[in-house]
């Protein structure tokens, strides 16, 4: 009977790990041994014909905090994260409570709240290219009607980067609306029945009931947000290329320069390893934190 049960127990182990393999196998090629050759590149110095590749250490992580692009291209990805991420994430619940609501032509607010997760960033890019061009972009038509002078608002410093912000702020938000609006759908009516019964307002309702509920939604949008800040830089090549003089230039575009322009693959992969520690940090520190509110029942 004890062998039974143990071959029955072995039989299970088997199975599962089976079942794990495919994930274990796209994860190790797709993400952890890219991860582990970033950070061996790192260690080596930039090669060429005549002087080969030979082993530095932390050489190249020093020579990136010694260059002050580095840190202005991270002043500039703070500031687009400290930005987008509080605006798309307040803009999602907003247009997820509206869209969640009682209301004449429900389904198509949700599609046009919806349609700009669906165009490529390069489409998005483009279509902005629009409403900012200088000389016949909407932006300063709407402005010049009420006497405002045309502003070029990729072209001066002062400007650039908040036209970026915009994009990709109207771009996430019907994203992570759709994790918003699921997630309330699976709220029991009932609950807002008892709080109707008890007089409770709308605003109480949502600040005391929906969203403690939604919070593990919020969990889940802001490590997305926050991977995203980094990740998208699409339109950076259609809308400014980092310019002007750099103002608009984000830390995934400058390592896609080092790495394809200058062809400075190690000091690229520091900063790409930097990059991921910094991430990863994040992510548990927000699970550490958020993870204890989070209410999942």
């Amino acid at each position: 009977m004890t062998d039974h049960f143990a071959l029955q127990r072995r039989r299970r182990a088997i199975n599962g790990w089976l079942l794990l393999a495919p994930s274990l196998v796209m994860l190790s090629v797709f993400a952890l041994y890219p991860s582990v050759a970033t950070v061996f590149t790192s260690l080596w110095s930039r090669g060429t014909r005549r002087s080969p590749s030979e082993f530095v250490g932390l050489e190249n992580y020093r020579h990136m905090f010694d260059d002050p692009g580095f840190w202005l291209v991270v002043q500039n990805n703070l500031f687009y994260a400290g930005l987008t991420i509080p605006v798309s994430i307040g803009m999602a619940l907003t247009m997820a409570l509206w869209a969640n609501a009682t209301l004449p032509a429900r389904g198509f607010v949700r599609t046009a709240y919806f349609t700009p997760t669906v165009l490529p960033m390069i489409a998005a890019a483009n279509l902005w290219l629009f409403f900012y061009t200088p000389s016949f972009g909407i932006l300063n038509q709407i402005a010049g009607l009420f006497g405002a002078d045309p502003v070029n608002w990729l072209g001066q410093p002062s400007t650039a980067l908040w036209a970026i912000c915009v994009v990709t702020i109207w771009k996430e938000s019907g994203f992570f609306m759709i994790f918003y609006l699921a997630a309330l759908q699976t709220i029991p009516p009932d609950l807002k029945e008892a709080a109707d019964i008890e007089g409770a307002s709308r605003w109480t309702y949502t600040r005391c009931i929906a969203l403690p509920l939604l919070m593990p939604t919020t969990l889940f949008i802001l490590v997305n947000a926050m991977i995203n800040s980094v990740k998208l830089i699409d339109h950076l090549f259609i809308l400014t290329k980092g310019g002007p003089s750099d103002s608009s230039k984000l830390i995934l575009y400058y390592i896609w320069e080092h790495a394809f322009a200058y062809f400075d693959r190690p000091t690229a992969a520091a900063m790409t390893a930097l990059v991921l520690a910094v991430l990863g940090i994040l992510a548990a520190l927000q699970f550490a934190i958020f993870d204890k509110k989070a209410h999942y029942r």
